[in-house]
């Protein structure tokens, strides 16, 4: 049976020389602490700096201290009953979670390095990106491994002439941020379906107009040549929740449904979930009301409908959560849908919280069943999001799926920081929402436009019929938060080098299609978006001009770098010119203001790996 070893990086002192942005003469004071799957800690375990004489061993608590002259360098940890595995540490990359396999193991880890060998060498002939560094390989990742991504099959560039409309729904999630950077700070290149772009650039909050004339939320719009090919237009679709002040909040009715089963015993899943949802316990109010249901090989209501006041009895509940058994989650979503009705509020804020590592094995399973579940439940009223927590075995595909069709939203919580944005800084946003079953729909104009391609939201395409369907579910968006949308446009008269010809059109002539385009306008957008509690749609509309900014603001700046950041990590077909150094470039213009450090963290996370692809 393998061993799961956890290792933090406690504290990282830092002296850099500010030359270049490159460390010159600087030291590195690592700490951390090594535990088994349970939480044991492992005792005698060797830690070393490769290529010098630097050791440490763990005490009996797991704790370990080392020095490094070095602020980017390979960290090897050896246990006797494990086989020894490396990782890199730097100014960035200073937390892990390593597995490490039993020495029986040798074999299959042998087999899993010459794929992953073979990987590398076919990434080292993409343009503008260097084969991944050692460290960014898959090959100490645990060969039990189940973690389950849909496909994702990106989009592609559309022709104007047989597609003019693109539809789709909005997605505030950043779970695929958070899982990305998870991968990339434990040292494995993030698998290709894990990573959503549409998430990685909605992970940020971005400044856009506030909101007038009583709408939920305004719509900016920017355009201006893209950095990848500078034949192409990328144009910048913003939307700006309202703000609302917590005073103002609805009152809340918050159900945490909990999965304590075995897959649960990890340090970074059950443990990390006492935690995070004690920090969301601190922000309630009086006037709320919090339920817990847990759910293992059956279900069971721990707390029904407690004061926001009463949190030592909430902490109390939480601390005592045990884990073990099977995983019975659809009896645990009916449980907590049924608690949620019974202490329901009336124009208030009805959520359940959904906390799991989307294992489950009990009862009704497959994406079908859970999703019609959730369907039908979800015209109670009660929203439904989703906590993602642990590896190995994260089904991110199934949550998704749920906080979907559940009205919600879903985050990855790797630690207990990414927590702190959830439920601190984004409170507002996470938990109330100001617009439900939001769908966009752009018409691009034929006499501007050859052809576009939406950069992300693969899994959220509507077909166009569906924008004016009130029945169609889309996407919700919270107080205060943003949502961003890029198109990468192919203008007139430019080469296209990605779409296909087509045959002529039997029925219509393409000179009739450009008689019905405006000049001047690249393209209209759409929003129709409902009430958090209505039933019918409303419509705002408006017109984007084809004439590019030469200026471009933060908010674009920052945006496009992500996006070229994953389609870097992609391997996307569709990348043109980008590379880190540009990624890198974007983000350092769009950084602006940055309270909590969490553009900052992109920026050392893109610069680190930039610097070690290099060496």
């Amino acid at each position: 049976m393998r061993s799961l070893i956890l290792l933090t990086l406690l504290c990282c002192h830092v002296s850099v020389s500010p030359s270049n942005n490159l460390p010159a003469t600087s030291t590195l004071t690592l700490t951390g602490i090594v535990t088994n799957q349970i939480g044991m800690p492992l005792n005698q375990c060797v830690v070393q700096i490769v290529g010098t004489e630097k050791r440490a061993k763990t005490n009996r608590k797991g704790f370990f201290k080392i020095e490094s002259d070095k602020v980017i360098g390979t960290l090897m940890f050896d246990h006797r009953d494990y086989l020894p595995v490396e990782r890199r540490f730097s100014l960035a990359l200073h937390e892990f979670q390593i597995a490490l396999s039993p020495a029986l193991q040798v074999r299959e880890e042998s087999v899993i390095r010459s794929a992953t060998q073979m990987s590398k060498d076919m990434m080292h002939a993409t343009t503008g990106y260097a084969a991944p560094p050692p460290h960014f390989r898959s090959e100490n990742q645990p060969v039990f491994n189940t973690e389950d991504y849909d496909v994702i099959k990106e989009n592609g560039f559309l022709g104007v002439r047989e597609n003019a409309l693109s539809t789709f729904s909005i997605d505030t999630d950043g779970a695929s941020y958070s899982n990305v950077r998870r991968f990339l700070k434990n040292g494995n290149q993030p698998p290709k379906d894990a990573i959503r772009i549409e998430e990685m650039i909605n992970y940020f909050n971005y400044t856009y107009e506030e909101p007038a004339d009583g709408r939920p939320f305004s719509i900016t719009e920017e355009v201006a040549p893209c950095p990848w090919d500078e034949d192409h237009l990328l144009v910048h679709i913003g939307l700006q929740a309202k703000k609302i002040d917590a005073s103002d909040l609805p009152h809340s009715n918050l159900i945490f449904l909990i999965d304590v089963s075995g897959s649960m015993a990890a340090a970074n899943k059950l443990p990390l979930l006492k935690s995070s949802f004690k920090l969301l316990t601190s922000q309630l109010r009086p006037q709320d009301r919090i339920s817990i249901v847990t759910y293992a090989g059956s279900n069971q209501v721990v707390l029904a409908g407690a004061r926001g006041d009463e949190k030592e009895r909430i902490v109390q509940a939480l601390e005592n959560l045990r884990s073990g058994g099977g995983t019975a989650g659809a009896q645990g979503i009916k449980s907590a849908y049924a608690i949620g009705k019974e202490h329901f509020i009336e124009d208030g804020n009805n959520r359940i919280i959904l906390a799991t590592d989307g294992d489950f094995n009990i009862g009704p399973s497959s994406d079908g069943e859970m999703v019609r579940q959730i369907e039908e439940a979800r015209e109670s009223g009660i929203f439904l999001s989703v906590l993602g927590f642990g590896m190995g075995n994260y089904k991110e595909n199934k949550m998704q799926k749920i906080a979907n069709h559940g009205n919600g939203n879903h985050h990855y919580i790797d630690d207990i920081n990414e927590a702190k944005k959830v439920f601190v800084h984004e409170f507002g946003g996470s938990l109330f929402t100001v617009a439900k079953d939001v769908k966009i729909q752009v018409e691009f104009n034929p006499k501007e436009v050859q052809s576009y391609r939406l950069i992300g939201y693969e899994n959220r395409m509507l077909n166009s019929e569906d924008f004016n369907d009130d029945k169609k579910d889309a996407g919700e968006i919270g107080a205060g938060h943003t949502v961003t949308a890029l198109y990468e446009i192919v203008p007139v008269g430019v080469e296209n080098k990605f779409e296909y010809a087509l045959d002529p059109l039997r029925y219509q002539k393409s000179k009739d299609i450009l008689k019905a385009g405006k000049p001047g306008e690249l393209m209209y957008v759409k929003v129709r978006y409902k009430d958090p509690g209505g039933s019918e749609s409303r419509l705002m509309e408006r017109a984007i001009l084809s004439e590019p900014g030469h200026l471009t603001s933060e908010n674009f700046s920052w945006s496009a770098g992500v996006a070229a950041f994953g389609m870097i990590l992609r391997q996307s077909d569709h990348r043109g010119m980008a590379n880190m150094q540009m990624a890198l470039s974007l983000l350092e213009k769009g950084r602006g203001s940055d309270p909590f450090g969490y553009r900052r963290e992109l920026i050392s996370l893109v610069e680190s790996m930039s610097l070690m692809a290099r060496k």
